[in-house]
C-alpha cells in the first residue's frame, strides 16, 4: 500500500512537471540525447527517498524517445514507475542557462546594450563612439520611425519607406563589426546585479525554441523602449481601433480605408451601413489625431470625390476630443484649426468614450456613433515592460532618472525617451513625450558617453563617482502640425504660458514642410519624401490597395 500510494504521488509530480508543455509546438530537435526516460523499481530501503533528486537509484534502464516529449511512454504500462527528468531538462527553461552573449574580458571594447529603435535610441546609435564602444541594439523592429510624417503614409502622400529607416544604416558598426549586434526581439527582464539582459523573439517555428529566449550581458545598458498608446481601461478599444505609432499601424489603417470604400459600393447595401462604413472616426485632439484628420479631409477632397462619385458625398470625418483639441497650442492657433477643420468637413464632437463595440463607440451621455474606421489617439503612457521593472518610477509610472539620464538606484543604467522621466527630488518636471524630447536626450547621453569613454569609465562598475559634465537642460524649440489643404501651424513658444511667434496658414506650411524635410535621417529618405510629395501634387494620391 505504501509503494503503491508513493508511485501514484511520483506520477501526478512528474506528469505536472511535464503536462505544461504537452500543447506547445515541439521546441527542441527530434533527436535530441539529453532527455531520457528512466524506469526505477522501488526498494523499501529508499522509499522515504525524494524521487525527483534520485540520491538512492539502483537500477535504471534508459530509454531514448526520438522527441522531448517524455510521456510518448504510457503511463497505464508502468503504474509503479517514476519518469524522470535530467538536471539540463530543468534548467533550461531558466534564465542563466539561456545562451547568448558573455561579460566582456579584459582587453575588449565595453558593451553598450541599447534597448529600443525609437528616437532617442537612434539618435544615441547614430552618435556613438563605436572605436570605443562595442554596441548590441535589441528591438522587436529593425527600423526607426519618423513618426511627424506617419499619418501622411495612410492615405497615400507618402510610401511607407519614406517614413522608415532601417538601423543598420543609422548605425553602421551593427551591420559591420565583429562585436556589435542587431537583435530583432523584444526584452523580457533586466538583471542589474548581474548586468544582463533577458530576451524572447517569436520565430514562427523557425528556431528550436518558441519563443527563442537568450540573454545579453552588458557594461552598460540603455533602456530606450518607448510608451504605448492610452487606453484608460476602456473596453473594446484594444480589439477595434487602430493605433498610429508603427508602420504596420499606417498600412492597416489605409487597407481598411481602401476596403470600406470599395465596399459601399456594393449592391445590395442600405444606405445605413453605407453611411457607417464611410464613416471615419478619430479619437483625440492632440498633434497626431489632428494631422491624421487634416491628411484625411484632404485625401477626400482631391482624391475620393474624383475616383469614388458614386459615394463622394457620404464619406464623413469625426474627431472626438473631451476637451479642447491642440490644447498645447496658442489659443489663435486653436481657434484656426478648429475652423479650418470643420470648413475641410471634419466634425468636431465633444465626448468621453464609455465602450467601444465592433460597428459604434458608446460615449458617456449615452450617444452612440457609428463607424467604419476607428483610430486611437489619446497619448501614450509606460508599457507593460516597463511596469514590470523593478526600477524607480516618476511620476507617470515612467523609470525614474536623475538629471544625467541614469537610474540612481542601479549602477550601469541609463533610460531616455518616453520611458524614462525624471524623479521627484530632482526637482524638474516629467517631460512631454515628444520627438524633439527624446532626440535631444539621445543626443546629451551621446556626450555624457564620450566623457565617460575618456576616464576609461566603460566597463561595468567603473563609471562610480565618475565627473559626468552637467546634467540634461531641455529647451523646447516649438511645436507643429498640419491641418490639411496646405495649411499649418507653427507655434515657437517655449512653453504654453510663455510669449512667442505663432504662424498660422500657407507660411506655416511651407515651414512644417521644409523643416521636416531637414529632420529626415538620411539622404535617401529625404529624396524618398521630396519625391512623394511631387508625385502626390501632379499625380494625385495612390489608391491601390495591395496585401
Amino acid at each position: 500500500m505504501v509503494l503503491s500510494r508513493i508511485a501514484t504521488n511520483g506520477l501526478r509530480r512528474s506528469g505536472s512537471t511535464f503536462n505544461k508543455h504537452s500543447h506547445q509546438k515541439n521546441p527542441y530537435p527530434q533527436g535530441a540525447s539529453t532527455y531520457k526516460s528512466f524506469i526505477q523499481s522501488f526498494n523499501p530501503a529508499t522509499t522515504n527517498a525524494y524521487v525527483l533528486n534520485l540520491p538512492h537509484i539502483q537500477r535504471v534502464d534508459p530509454m531514448t524517445f526520438w522527441s522531448r516529449g517524455i510521456s510518448t511512454t504510457p503511463q497505464r504500462q508502468f503504474p509503479s514507475a517514476e519518469r524522470v527528468v535530467e538536471e539540463s531538462d530543468l534548467e533550461c527553461h531558466e534564465p542563466s542557462f539561456w545562451p547568448g552573449l558573455e561579460a566582456t574580458k579584459p582587453g575588449e571594447k565595453p558593451r553598450v546594450v541599447v534597448l529600443g529603435t525609437g528616437w532617442a535610441s537612434c539618435r544615441f546609435l547614430k552618435g556613438l563612439d563605436t572605436k570605443v564602444y562595442d554596441v548590441v541594439c535589441i528591438s522587436p523592429r529593425n527600423h526607426m520611425v519618423f513618426t511627424p510624417l506617419l499619418a501622411s503614409t495612410c492615405v497615400g502622400t507618402l510610401e511607407f519607406r519614406s517614413v522608415a529607416e532601417p538601423i543598420s544604416m543609422i548605425q553602421t558598426a551593427l551591420a559591420k563589426d565583429p562585436n556589435s549586434y542587431f537583435y530583432l526581439a523584444s526584452c523580457s527582464g533586466v538583471d542589474t546585479n548581474k548586468h544582463e539582459v533577458f530576451c524572447e523573439t517569436v520565430n514562427h517555428g523557425e528556431l528550436p525554441h518558441e519563443p527563442y529566449q537568450f540573454r545579453v550581458a552588458y557594461d552598460k545598458l540603455v533602456i530606450a523602449v518607448g510608451a504605448e498608446p492610452l487606453t484608460f481601461g476602456i473596453k473594446g478599444v484594444k480589439e477595434h481601433a487602430f493605433f498610429l505609432r508603427e508602420v504596420n499601424h499606417a498600412q492597416e489603417i489605409r487597407k481598411k480605408l481602401l476596403l470600406n470604400l470599395m465596399l459601399s459600393e456594393k449592391p445590395g447595401i442600405s444606405d445605413e451601413e453605407k453611411k457607417r462604413l464611410l464613416h471615419c472616426v478619430v479619437i483625440g485632439g492632440g498633434p497626431t489625431g489632428v494631422e491624421f484628420s487634416g491628411e484625411l479631409s484632404d485625401f477626400i477632397i482631391r482624391d475620393v470625390r474624383d475616383r469614388y462619385a458614386h459615394i463622394k458625398d457620404d464619406i464623413k470625418v469625426t474627431l472626438i476630443e473631451a476637451n479642447e483639441i491642440l490644447s498645447s497650442f496658442d489659443f489663435g492657433l486653436q481657434t484656426y484649426a478648429t475652423k479650418h477643420l470643420t470648413k475641410c468637413g471634419v466634425r468636431l464632437m465633444r465626448g468621453v468614450v464609455k465602450e467601444v463595440l465592433h460597428d459604434k463607440i458608446v460615449l458617456s451621455d449615452g450617444t452612440d456613433v457609428p463607424y467604419g474606421l476607428l483610430v486611437w489617439s489619446t497619448g501614450v503612457g509606460p508599457s507593460e515592460f516597463v511596469k514590470s521593472l523593478d526600477l524607480p518610477k516618476a511620476p507617470g509610472g515612467r523609470i525614474g532618472v536623475d538629471g544625467w539620464m541614469r537610474v540612481p538606484s542601479v549602477e550601469d543604467v541609463f533610460a531616455v525617451g518616453d520611458c524614462a522621466g525624471f524623479l521627484e527630488q530632482t526637482g524638474k518636471p516629467v517631460l512631454p513625450a515628444l520627438a524633439q524630447v527624446a532626440e535631444r536626450e539621445g543626443k546629451y547621453l551621446v556626450e555624457l558617453f564620450d566623457r565617460i569613454g575618456k576616464q576609461n569609465g566603460g566597463k561595468a562598475w567603473s563609471a562610480k563617482d565618475m565627473s559626468l559634465g552637467d546634467p540634461f537642460v531641455y529647451k523646447h524649440l516649438g511645436s507643429m502640425a498640419t491641418v490639411g489643404r496646405y495649411k499649418a501651424l507653427v507655434d515657437l513658444r517655449q512653453s504654453k504660458d510663455a510669449r512667442g511667434i505663432s504662424l498660422a496658414g500657407f507660411l506655416s506650411w511651407f515651414i512644417w514642410r521644409s523643416a521636416y524635410l531637414t529632420r529626415v535621417i538620411s539622404w535617401r529618405n529625404r529624396f524618398y519624401v521630396a519625391v512623394n510629395w511631387a508625385t502626390t501634387l501632379v499625380f494625385g494620391r495612390d489608391n491601390s490597395r495591395i496585401g
